[in-house]
């Protein structure tokens, strides 16, 4: 904090760059300290911050489920494909038939 700073002004500022009250994360189960691409099929911790420390919220099966649980995705999170159509003839005069 600057001399000249007024303390509402550096207040703002701390509370700009703490991390926000109900952030999610995930830790691996059983693999402290390993990196999340390599055991993929352990389990994860999701846990929720709640201004002082991360509290439990759920326990995700695998990688995969934990990622949907962090980002809202719901089911299974594969988009379905628009079905097939094959494409159409361009139309016009200049177009032979």
């Amino acid at each position: 904090m600057d001399e000249d700073e007024p303390l509402e002004q550096w207040a703002a500022r701390r509370d700009a760059r703490r991390r926000p009250v109900g952030a999610l994360k995930a830790v691996t189960i059983g693999h402290e300290g390993a990196s999340a691409h390599l055991h993929q099929d352990a389990p994860r911790l999701i846990s929720r911050w709640d201004g002082y420390q991360w509290m439990p919220e759920t326990v995700a099966p695998d990688y995969a489920a934990a990622q949907r649980f962090l980002h809202g995705v719901e089911g299974d999170g594969v988009i379905p494909m628009p079905s097939a159509q094959p494409p159409k003839k361009p139309t016009g005069k200049h177009r032979k038939p």
